[in-house]
């Protein structure tokens, strides 16, 4: 017998003057949460001003969200902001039957659950620590008791939290050690395939990347129907003629506020892209947000060192929109290549480009002031 999926109430403040698209932010979290496994079961919007260091809204909208929350008999409240430690530990204070998280919690949970690899996982545990070390207070509020006295691990008159907060620090100082291991291990790897062409498909989650480099490279590459299904690079060989051959990799997605701490843990991850020398930026083509879309990709880009290499857009996914759609789509990105990952279309544009990018750099290495003129 299915247990029925817990619910969610959202919460989605709207900013005044911000350019946010709250309409879409709310689908895409719509569809974080039920990639968790879990039902939205009511949305409340609410206009603000100015952001309540306490509560992020009103002390009185926070109370009604609450009642609203047990009405609907709700598990979870989910801001679709990012609520600050306190924020979230006078939330807890209000109701301690239910549970708040904020959009970076959600993203980390579910990073959490699709992190397969010994690098994945050791990631992840880090960002997902670092979150929670600030918000121990409200999270394990019942272990807050004296726990001085002989052969007790605690000091004396020391607190659980403060244990729970020791333990955590020490964590993360191994886990980050352990990611420098993992780091150097990477710089090593790319160290051997500094003579090759490399190119990496970056852009949003579940646009199609890995759909891509399966048609492209012909090869097995993991492909599934969900968010951030894809945590590790996986590199392969597209074999361009003449016996050569460039380097294609597929790494994690992006998506709108990815949180600071889980992109500074993906770091090594990530420098598959900052080492390439194209990148191909996959676009959804029925996408309804696009442009705030291409600007967190590019955003990205800039955070992790990679804003200044040489790209290429790619619209997927245009079996499914109609010729007024892809119309416009080529009138306002006119160097950009359209296809269909699922259908093979148009593929060979996209190898033709890395060839003759591929040809530029060959050039270049034969003769550095080619480049630079």
């Amino acid at each position: 017998m299915n247990r029925n999926p817990e619910k969610v109430l959202i919460v989605a403040p709207r900013i005044w003057k911000s350019d946010k698209n709250y309409n879409y932010s709310i689908e895409e979290l719509s569809l974080l949460i039920d990639t968790l496994g879990l039902k939205v079961c009511g949305v409340i919007e609410q206009k603000l001003n100015r952001i309540n260091p306490a509560y992020f809204v009103g002390s009185g909208k926070a109370k009604q969200i609450v009642e609203q929350a047990k009405l609907l008999k709700a598990d979870y409240i989910v801001f679709d902001e990012d609520l600050s430690p306190v924020q979230t530990k006078n939330f807890q204070k209000l109701e301690k039957e239910i549970k708040f998280i904020d959009r970076s919690g959600v993203i980390l949970e579910i990073f959490f659950n699709n992190a397969k690899s010994k690098e994945s996982k050791t990631q992840v545990e880090l960002a997902r620590l670092q979150y929670q070390l600030p918000r121990l207070t409200r999270m394990w509020t019942h272990l807050e008791r004296q726990m001085g006295g002989f052969g007790t691990r605690a000091g004396a008159g020391e607190t659980q939290i403060e244990v729970d907060r020791r333990i955590l620090r020490k964590r993360i100082s191994n886990l980050k050690k352990k990611l420098k291991g993992i780091d150097s291990e990477r710089r090593v790897q790319s160290k051997k395939r500094q003579s090759f062409f490399r190119t990496s498909f970056v852009g949003y989650t579940n646009v199609g990347k890995s759909s891509l480099m399966k048609a492209i490279t012909k090869s097995d590459v993991l492909i599934k129907n969900q968010l951030f299904a894809t945590l590790d690079t996986t590199v392969r060989r597209l074999f361009i003629g003449d016996s050569n051959y460039v380097l294609m990799s597929d790494t994690v997605g992006f998506i709108r506020n990815l949180p600071n701490n889980l992109i500074a843990s993906f770091k090594s991850t990530l420098q598959e892209v900052v080492d390439s020398n194209l990148l191909l930026i996959v676009l959804d083509a029925n996408s309804k947000d696009l442009h705030n879309e291409i600007a967190t990709i590019q955003s990205v880009l800039q955070e992790i060192g990679a804003n200044e290499i040489d790209y290429q857009y790619i619209f997927n996914k245009i079996d499914i929109v109609d010729e007024d759609r892809i119309s416009y789509l080529q009138k306002s990105f006119p160097e950009a290549i359209m296809v269909s990952a699922t259908r093979a279309l148009q593929l060979s544009n996209i190898k033709d480009v890395i060839v003759e990018k591929h040809k530029e750099w060959s050039i270049s290495l034969k003769n550095p002031s080619h480049m630079q003129q």
